[in-house]
């Protein structure tokens, strides 16, 4: 914790409530999107919420919300303030109120990208090793609000294959929303439904979960043995959601967040293997440029 600490602003004494313009916060806020049972998430992010309140010297809550829809909401409201959102849920984000909150810094791949992928995956003893084997069977999407647990496999599914709908009955003999990444993976190892979608960075081995990613969590945490998975659809490259800051904080606040964030790889190793859901490169700076194709797809859905 020292180091990241001293690669903060210098100037300032980081035990004082940060200020700017003369108002001074007194709480920091972090939203945790869903994907994982809720105090899997509380524990990860743990490392994180005690670098921030010695950086900000304020007291810095955690929030696990059941769905997606928790954080958009609680960042849109002005409840929280910091998140880390699938590129999906910064779009719904933007298109609610452009002013709620602004992309700051995104996970870096080990080879350097900031992609990932929508990965399509069912049991091995079930026989199925592509969407062609899915006909009249259990799909399973995670979040309405997720970019890889449904608007880009329900965008580039039906390009896959002619005649596939996200409609029950009319492909699939079933589609189910599960309510997040890790009940999917759980529904499909359990045979709940056949089959299902994830995100992975699809780099690494299958085995192992990629090098990050849900399923790399659920390996980690002794959920799933990936011998007993098969990989049946990838999506195109995706870019990785943003950790994103409500507007209105305080310059220096943003400041110190960003520092902190992007520093980590180099501090605390640990930390950000915790935080970024597997092996990163830590995270670099984003912008609102890289998210224009995924609200245009957000838009389309809702048209």
């Amino acid at each position: 914790m020292k180091k990241i600490l001293a690669a903060l602003v210098a100037t300032t004494a980081l035990a004082t409530p940060a200020l700017a313009e003369g108002h001074a916060i007194t709480e920091f806020r972090i939203g945790l999107l869903g994907g994982e049972n809720a105090q899997d998430r509380l524990n990860s992010n743990e490392c994180l919420r005690a670098y921030t309140e010695e950086a900000l010297g304020v007291e810095t809550k955690l929030f696990a919300p059941a769905d997606y829809a928790g954080v958009i909401e609680g960042l849109v409201g002005g409840t929280l303030d910091m998140a880390w959102l699938g590129a999906s849920s910064y779009a719904a984000t933007y298109l609610r109120d452009p002013e709620a909150v602004e992309p700051v810094l995104v996970k870096i791949n080990l080879d350097g990208s900031y992609g990932y992928h929508s990965i399509g995956f069912a049991r091995k003893d079930s026989g199925i090793t592509s969407l062609d084997d899915m006909e009249g069977k259990v799909f399973g999407f995670g979040d309405p609000n997720s970019t890889s647990g449904y608007l880009i496999p329900s965008i580039e599914i039906p390009t896959y294959k002619d005649g596939v709908t996200m409609v029950s009955g009319e492909y699939f003999g079933e589609v189910k929303f599960t309510g997040g990444h890790e009940q999917t993976i759980v529904a499909v190892n359990n045979g709940d439904i056949d089959g299902g979608v994830t995100w992975a960075d699809g780099q690494g081995a299958w085995e192992d979960g990629y090098n990050s990613g849900a399923l790399r969590k659920a390996v980690d945490s002794g959920l799933i043995d990936m011998n007993d998975l098969v990989e049946i659809w990838k999506s195109k490259p995706i870019p990785e959601g943003p950790i994103v800051l409500r507007k209105s904080l305080p310059a220096d606040v943003k400041e110190k967040m960003i520092a902190l964030v992007d520093g980590m790889y180099e501090a605390d190793k640990d930390c950000t293997y915790a935080i970024s859901a597997g092996e990163s490169l830590g995270f670099d700076p984003i912008g609102h440029d890289a998210y224009i194709s995924i609200i245009e797809a957000r838009k389309s859905k809702s048209n």
